[in-house]
């Protein structure tokens, strides 16, 4: 029976997504209050704030005996994050890590802990971090407090017997194992035997001595006690513990940014929001946390391309299908496309609305010259003086007049001109491209994630952000999408075509670069689904985005 058989607890991990503004908030001494903060929450614990009455005993036996040591782990610095309701900023991305243990020094204790009692801390301790979030000293923290902690329990024995985990073992003792994988789930006596059957998939080990499990909200490790003592804190907690927190961490950083699309989306549909460079900055904003989050996923994908430790490998490809991490990147791309048409379209109402007002201001000055009323104004002017019509002082006042009227218009003819031409000069869209050549004569090509020219070949480039330089863009551009660092060698030519881009009016701006010198290796990124280098034979029969293959030809590279 699989009641006969008992994990004995040994000691768990704790985990808190997080943002910070470093110019407010030291991690360090913030994960020392929120340290003091538990352990004084555990002092002050009262019989009201245990919700299983029937645990209460335990509870508190629990909380007295309790080992807390809290540190703050940067995952991912300059991460510009803004909520999109505050006017609150961070600029680094990270997690809270609290190593918890219960009974260290009774380890006699240990045997009578079960997930049923385990999981009433963390509970705990997130009402409390609640309150900790809302006071005016964390204005530079945000705290991931609608997930629950993320708990890693660990067991180094078992009673009665030491078992070797084979399929078939595992099964027998499925429902002992199953309440251990998912922390927070309870204990119900009546569970399916299909939900004992789902808890105990994936068991990551690929050793028969022990027991791997990784799931959303909690995670589970068994290793008999000699290969704990050898090799969980020289290898699981760097290649099984490390990687579950910085992946929720990414998901938390994705649900912000999702957040964040969904509200600036309602902003584009209100018809008082129409602040169209406000919004455009927040979405570059948005589009540069999408590619950082990228470039650390590329190393990611990296290790599973190139890292040959097939248990390693086995842990990142689990954490990213159990956090869903490229369905929730691929909402994002759908939203992200949603605003740009939302964008678009309050362009062309900006553009009509401009074009309307212009055309009333000259049919107004039309109607005022062609009923002769500005004419009329003469006379009118000269009966109020009481000055005779054919004297010189009329001819002069005259005169006076029609200068005042002439200027009039062309003053304003001259005003509506010059704001139709200011509204499409500042209605282009800057870019730029680079053609990188290595010294084997290959050309670096990416291919696009998103439309338009989704899935195409294209060269590596963008836009140029508010302030920037075209070759600073360029730089930054090259850097996000390929992690190359390059030589800027000559301006090929300006882009500027009509319908050159769906997008819009954008004038793209070329370069030939080279690859400088012990540059990193690429890695795709922003917009990049893949990079790779091309033989410039095979350039001939790719079919290339935009006008890219005529910058390739006024490069000399292509005939």
């Amino acid at each position: 029976m699989s009641d006969d058989l008992q994990f004995i607890y040994k000691e768990e991990y704790w985990y808190i997504s997080a943002f910070i503004d470093t110019s407010k908030i030291n991690g360090a001494e913030k994960s020392q209050e929120i340290e003091i903060l538990i352990k004084e929450r555990f002092d002050n614990l009262t019989e009201a704030d245990v919700y299983k009455k029937e645990l209460k005993d335990d509870l508190f036996e629990m909380v007295k005996n309790v080992y807390i040591k809290c540190r703050w782990v940067p995952y991912l610095e300059n991460f510009p994050y803004k909520e999109e309701n505050s006017e609150i900023k961070f600029n680094t991305l990270g997690y809270f890590q609290l190593e918890v243990e219960h009974f260290k020094d009774h380890p006699e204790k240990k045997e009578k802990l079960t997930p049923i009692l385990i999981q009433q801390i963390p509970f705990l301790v997130l009402a409390t971090l609640k309150d900790f979030s809302n006071r005016d000293d964390n204005k530079g923290l945000l705290l991931d407090l609608e997930s629950p902690i993320y708990l890693f329990a660990t067991s180094n024995k078992i009673k009665p017997i030491e078992v070797e985990w084979t399929q078939e073992n595992i099964e027998k003792y499925k429902k002992t194992i199953a309440y251990w994988t998912v922390i927070y789930s309870g204990q119900w006596e009546d569970y399916s035997e299909t939900l004992y059957s789902r808890r105990i998939e994936n068991n990551l080990s690929n050793r028969l001595s022990e027991l791997h499990f990784i799931r959303r909200n909690s995670g589970f490790i068994y290793m008999a006690e000699d290969n704990y003592n050898k090799f969980f804190y020289s290898y699981m907690k760097e290649f099984v513990l490390e990687p579950t927190p910085r992946m929720r961490t990414v998901l938390f950083a994705l649900r912000s940014i999702n957040e964040s699309l969904d509200l600036l989306l309602l902003k584009t549909q209100s018809e008082g929001f129409m602040d169209l460079e406000t919004i455009e900055g927040k979405i570059r904003n948005l589009r540069l946390l999408r590619g950082l989050i990228q470039t650390k996923l590329s190393l990611i994908y990296n290790e599973l391309d190139y890292n040959r430790r097939q248990h390693y490998t086995s842990v990142l490809k689990h954490l990213m299908k159990e956090f869903e991490i490229d369905n929730v990147i691929h909402r994002i791309n759908e939203k992200f496309e949603i605003i740009f048409d939302a964008m678009q379209e309050l362009y062309r109402k900006h553009n009509d609305a401009l074009q309307v007002r212009t055309e009333k201001g000259l049919n107004l000055l039309n109607l005022l010259f062609g009923a002769g009323i500005l004419g009329d104004l003469a006379g009118v002017i000269l009966i109020a003086l009481s000055i005779p019509e054919n004297s010189v002082l009329s001819s002069f006042l005259n005169g006076i007049i029609s200068l005042i009227i002439i200027g009039i218009l062309i003053s304003t003819t001259w005003f509506f001109l010059y704001m139709r031409i200011k509204y499409k000069k500042e209605n282009v869209g800057k870019a730029v491209d680079a053609i990188i050549e290595d010294d084997d004569g290959n050309i670096v090509l990416i291919k696009r994630m998103y439309p338009p020219f989704q899935n195409y070949y294209a060269l590596p480039g963008g836009f140029v952000e508010k302030g920037e330089k075209p070759v600073q863009a360029l730089i930054r551009e090259i850097k996000e999408e390929t992690n190359l660092d390059v030589k800027i060698e000559d301006k090929i030519g300006v882009y500027d075509a009509k319908n050159r881009d769906p997008r819009g009016n954008i004038h793209s701006t070329t370069y030939r670069c080279s690859i400088k010198k012990g540059s990193s290796k690429m890695v795709m990124g922003d917009d990049s689904s893949h990079v790779e280098l091309v033989s410039i034979k095979k350039l001939e029969d790719i079919a290339l985005a935009f006008d890219h293959k005529q910058m390739l030809k006024d490069a000399n590279i292509i005939d």
